[in-house]
């Protein structure tokens, strides 16, 4: 194999398509209760993932079920802080239940792209990971304030996206956009292709830019996702890219 590859997906969000994504994925990241999941919802994904050998990791987001926490929730640090690690710690119980590790930490929706950006966020995050005692991977866009932050602490994965378009400075497109989600086979796998051949991204604005990642993320709500991954696993073979299980 020329490159050898992650691939993730967020999943116990109540979408059908988790046993699908399974066989096709090597990591997968659990909502854990802030903007989705219950003690149900969490047990069934951990045993499916432990099931295919998929790498389990906690998705925890901001306390916010009624936004999908999709929306920036304007809480203070330490009720943040205390919220994250809540979360964890209710998902770090069920997998020590499940005799299976927590392999890696990655933020949801908003408190992703909030905390790659914003100090003081990534600080409340960083502090309710801490809290918890447990040390795994910490899944992060590449030269992202988490990153920075985090890196004396935690080991970290830098993440990229298969199915959401960019902007110029790394950030992604906003969801209210209507080109924000790639919704077919072919620009996914172009997009995936481009950054683990080249360690680039083509923006919206066409133009070229430098990325770092080893983990690529799709989303298990994005419509076509097993489509869209059974291509891109196809062309994968093609092009001799391995998948890291």
């Amino acid at each position: 194999m020329l490159h050898t590859i992650d691939i993730n997906a967020d999943l116990g969000e109540g979408s059908l398509n988790d046993a699908q994504l399974m066989p096709l994925i090597s990591s997968c990241s659990i909502a854990c209760g802030g903007h989705f999941g219950n003690e149900t919802t969490m047990r069934t994904a951990v045993q499916l993932a432990k099931k295919h050998k998929v790498k389990i990791g906690a998705h925890p987001s901001y306390p916010d079920v009624k936004n999908f926490g999709r929306k920036v929730l304007p809480i203070p640090k330490n009720l943040l802080s205390e919220a994250v690690r809540q979360q964890l710690v209710r998902f770090i119980s069920i997998c020590e239940s499940e005799d299976i590790q927590v392999h890696h930490i990655k933020l949801h929706g908003a408190l992703y792209n909030y905390a790659a950006i914003d100090a003081p966020t990534a600080d409340a995050v960083l502090e309710g990971i801490m809290a918890t005692q447990v040390r795994p991977k910490l899944y992060v866009p590449y030269g992202s304030v988490l990153a920075k932050k985090a890196k004396p602490l935690l080991p970290l994965e830098y993440e990229a996206f298969i199915d959401r378009t960019y902007n110029d400075d790394l950030s992604l497109v906003s969801r209210t956009e209507k080109d924000a989600v790639i919704y077919e086979p072919n620009p996914a796998w172009s997009q995936l292709q481009l950054m683990v051949e080249n360690k680039l991204v083509q923006t919206r604005k066409l133009n070229k830019v430098s990325i770092v990642a080893n983990t690529y993320c799709i989303h298990s709500d994005t419509p076509n996702v097993i489509e869209i991954l059974s291509f891109i696993r196809q062309q994968m073979k093609q092009f001799h890219i391995g998948l890291n299980k």
